[in-house]
C-alpha cells in the first residue's frame, strides 16, 4: 500500500465512509480548483458500487476511518445481543438520534442503531425513513465485521440476524 506523507490512509487500505458504506482507497491523487492544488482520495465503495472522490482534508470532518480490528468487531456483535434501554416512541425523534449515531460512524454507533431498529421494529412497523435507516446500518455493521473478522458477508448477516434475535 503506498501512502503519501500527507495522507492518513494509503492506496488498497480499506476505509469506512458513515452512511455510505465500507470503501477502498484506490488512488491518491492533486487536483486543481480555484487555483490551488487540493490532494483526494479516490474511495470505491463496494455496497453502492460508486467511485467518490474526498478531499484528503475533509476525512475526518466527514468521519472517514480506517476499518474497526478483530476485538472492536466482536464487541459490537456482542453488544447488538445486550438488553437495550427503549427509545423514543415519537418516530421523528427517534429517527434524528439514530441519523445522529449514524453519521458519527463508529462501529458501536453502528451497532446501537441496528440493535435499537430491529427492536422498535418488532414492536411496530417501522415508518419508510426508519427502514431504509435500518437497512443502511444494517449494510454498513456486516460489511465492516465481515472486512474486520475475515468472513463472508453471508455468514456475518446470520450471525448479526441470530444475535439480535436471542
Amino acid at each position: 500500500m503506498s501512502k503519501t506523507p500527507d495522507t492518513e490512509y494509503a492506496v488498497g487500505q480499506r476505509i469506512v465512509y458513515p452512511s455510505q458504506g465500507v470503501g477502498k482507497v484506490v488512488a491518491i491523487h492533486e487536483k486543481s480548483f480555484k487555483e490551488n492544488t487540493v490532494l483526494y482520495y479516490t474511495i470505491y465503495l463496494d455496497f453502492s458500487d460508486m467511485t467518490v472522490m474526498v478531499p484528503v482534508d475533509k476525512t475526518q470532518e466527514l468521519g472517514i476511518r480506517p476499518i474497526v480490528g478483530k476485538d472492536a468487531a466482536e464487541r459490537a456483535l456482542d453488544f447488538i445481543s445486550e438488553e437495550y434501554a427503549p427509545i423514543p416512541t415519537d418516530w421523528k425523534l427517534r429517527y434524528q438520534m439514530n441519523l445522529d449515531l449514524l453519521k458519527k460512524g463508529s462501529v458501536m454507533d453502528i451497532a446501537s442503531v441496528v440493535r435499537s431498529l430491529y427492536h422498535r421494529s418488532k414492536i411496530k412497523e417501522l415508518p419508510i425513513l426508519e427502514r431504509k435507516l435500518y437497512d443502511s446500518a444494517l449494510n454498513l455493521l456486516q460489511d465492516e465485521v465481515a472486512f474486520s473478522l475475515g468472513k463472508p458477508k453471508d455468514e456475518i448477516s446470520e450471525l448479526i440476524r441470530a444475535r439480535l434475535e436471542s
